[in-house]
């Protein structure tokens, strides 16, 4: 019977069409954020995702602004940005200040064009918090194309990414083109920030681009075990999110954002149970890739 009753309330939610079209959407986006944001988290780069967002937000409004479809504001914006950011190099360390003012800003010029589009308010609440169970078809196949370029343009540049994320300084030493590198991930991340807006907002990106990598790099040391994991983790978040949403009318990005602090903090609280003094997942994968 539990098995039957639980059978019965997935049909249940799956009969409707918006619910099978935010599961089909989140789990996209999860994927590609877990991905992509487990060398985010890895290289250290996580402000640099947490700014795409808020530069997107204005290539979004700017793009309803003149009749577009957010999205391609968002990720033209957002691109365009990452590949700026990596051209920068190492002049963008230790900006933070400078880096600030920007994203306030971009924020600032997002709230500037809302104002002279003031009937797309309601689109600019979605844009900063997420609204996947607005998400249509159309747009699925648009996330599908996006997770499609992104994981191919990380697969394109995976070996020299993983032997420049562990060892930069061995890895100049080869030839491998750190800029080059820096630059075409940014772009990819550009792109993983994009998708991932479409399920919980540029505010709360942290979600599924920090939160699941952060927290297998803490359950597991290998490397491609780690990169799985993140995968999985930001999949099981982003649906489990749905589905206590549905039971409960709370936000769906709330939700995926409650299981993902709970997540890491959880998984914080077993490594430290287990070994006061472990190794940083950094090092550990390092060591698991010689």
């Amino acid at each position: 019977m539990p098995i039957m009753g639980t059978v019965a309330i997935a049909n249940a939610m799956l009969d409707y069409d918006f619910m099978r079209n935010a599961f089909a959407a989140a789990g996209v986006a999860a994927v590609v954020s877990g991905l992509v944001g487990y060398f985010l988290v890895l290289r250290g780069q996580t402000f640099a995702g947490h700014a795409l967002g808020h530069i997107g937000f204005a290539g979004a409004t700017g793009a309803i602004l003149i009749g577009l479809a957010p999205i391609w504001g968002l990720v033209g914006l957002t691109v365009a940005a990452g590949i700026g950011m990596g051209m920068m190099g190492e002049r963008l360390s230790g900006r933070d200040v400078a880096t600030g003012v920007v994203l306030s800003l971009a924020l600032g010029f997002g709230l500037l064009f809302l104002h002279y589009y003031t009937a797309f308010a309601a689109q600019a609440t979605s844009l900063l918090f997420g609204n996947v169970l607005a998400v249509e078809r159309p747009m699925i196949a648009v996330l599908i194309g996006l997770a499609l370029i992104t994981l191919a343009g990380l697969a394109a540049i995976m070996r020299p990414l993983i032997f420049a994320s562990l060892q930069p300084e061995l890895a100049e030493a080869r030839g491998v083109p750190l800029r080059f590198v820096s630059t075409a991930f940014l772009a990819i991340v550009a792109l993983a920030v994009s998708e991932s807006t479409q399920v919980v907002g540029i505010l709360l990106v942290f979600s599924l681009m920090v939160g699941p990598p952060a927290t297998a790099q803490r359950l597991v040391t290998g490397l491609w075990s780690g990169i799985a994991l993140s995968a999985g983790i930001a999949l099981a978040e982003a649906w489990l999110g749905i589905i206590m949403a549905y039971y409960t009318d709370w936000p769906v990005s709330f939700c995926i954002a409650l299981l993902g602090a709970l997540g890491y903090f959880v998984s914080h609280g077993r490594l430290r149970r287990r070994s006061p003094n472990a190794a940083a997942p950094g090092a550990a994968s390092a060591m698991t890739t010689r």
